[in-house]
């Protein structure tokens, strides 16, 4: 009963983070606008959040150690609201691009905190299950963007000042984050608290498997995160498209990564995770590719196969890294680390090349940089008899 109350917690949990992302997120055109940025001036105001979340991460395992990972969630719940309100002041209120980059920091430490603590927590049921779930808790995830996607895209319509906007996303966030945790696992139930201590810090930055997957999980973030942050902006500036068209598409490209989730479960206890994630890696591939050269039809089907080819890297990863329970919280904190160095690499990089080829055509990296993730694959082979 307790794991199955847990697992609805950490369902919650995964579904109120997508939305308060999706909020921010879906009114980055926005911002771009009433700031008057180039892309590459939003890249650089988008890397100061990376820089937020890579110097959060490293400590999140150590909070979940010392104060559980449900004090984790509601300690990046607070940071996040706080970080929302004070982004919509910064962008209809001051104007300005320095605070407006703080508040992205503030929001982005928050998440780091918040994404941690609730994949340790779901990959603790997972191994209490004795089953493949943490796709599904990642779609719970996708599901809360697009709640929260297509919520913007109607606020966008009606011309909803973003300080309204993300600050109702706020207080939605403090509603449902600080009360859902508090059915997560008892402490004891958890992975890795006891242990953590024995080990020598820092010591999962030496494990090659740890690393190698920490890659895999590097480029599904950066497959997925260029979608988040700039295939709203690509159509409608690369397609000449209203700006209610690109939230749609961004919409439409989490629907897609959620169904990706559901349906996924069945297949990676079928095929396993490595033949799964290479078929996946290359629909997304030739997602991104349709994207950019074909017409705004053929864009939108681009679209869909790129979010179902990032559906499952992240998720796979992160249970991957949980596999021994014992070393499970710094292993993750490793991992996703290492993930969100794609949020540093992505924005500047996207940003950069956008600024001479527009951003559309800049979208063309995300083919090229998914190869390597078609050779590191198999370090997330599963332990035990299909691994071997």
């Amino acid at each position: 009963m307790q794991t199955t109350t847990a697992r609805n917690a950490v369902l919650a949990t995964f579904a109120v983070s997508g939305f308060a992302f999706a909020s921010w997120a879906s009114r980055i055109p926005t911002i771009r606008a009433q700031l008057d940025l180039t892309p590459g001036e939003l890249g650089r105001t988008l890397l100061v959040g990376a820089l937020g979340s890579v110097l959060a991460l490293p400590f999140a395992g150590r909070v979940i150690t010392a104060v559980g990972a449900a004090r984790t969630v509601m300690i990046g719940v607070v940071t996040v609201a706080v970080g929302l309100v004070g982004l919509g002041l910064a962008v209809d209120v001051l104007g300005d691009v320095a605070v407006t980059a703080a508040a992205i920091f503030v929001v982005a430490v928050g998440i780091s905190l918040w994404d941690v603590s609730m994949n340790h927590e779901g990959a603790a049921v997972e191994q209490r299950l004795g089953r493949t779930v943490m796709p599904i808790f990642h779609a719970f995830f996708s599901g809360g963007t697009v709640v929260g996607a297509l919520l913007a895209a109607a606020l966008v319509r009606l011309d909803v000042p973003v300080i309204a906007h993300l600050s109702a996303a706020g207080v939605v966030a403090l509603a449902v984050g600080l009360w859902v945790p508090r059915r997560f696992l008892a402490r004891g139930l958890e992975m890795g608290e006891a242990d953590a201590t024995e080990e020598r810090p820092g010591s999962a930055w030496l494990e090659p498997r740890t690393l190698v997957i920490g890659l895999v999980v590097l480029v599904a973030a950066l497959t997925e995160g260029t979608a988040n942050d700039w295939i709203a902006l690509a159509v409608t500036e690369g397609h000449q498209q209203p700006e209610e068209v690109g939230v749609l598409a961004f919409a439409t490209f989490l629907a897609a990564m959620t169904a990706g989730r559901l349906l996924g479960v069945r297949l990676l206890d079928r095929y396993g995770r490595v033949p799964v994630l290479r078929v996946l890696f290359v629909l997304a591939i030739v997602g991104s590719l349709l994207v950019v050269l074909g017409n705004t039809a053929t864009a939108f089907a681009g679209v869909v196969l790129w979010g179902i080819g990032a559906s499952l890297g992240f998720p796979t990863g992160m249970s991957a890294a949980a596999d021994d329970p014992a070393r499970a919280a710094a292993r993750l904190s490793v991992v996703s680390t290492i993930g969100y160095l794609a949020f540093i690499v992505g924005p500047p990089l996207l940003g950069m090349i956008g600024d001479h080829t527009g951003v559309l055509r800049s979208l063309l990296v995300v083919g090229l940089l998914a190869l390597p993730a078609l050779i590191a694959v198999p370090a997330v082979r599963e332990r035990g008899p299909r691994g071997r």
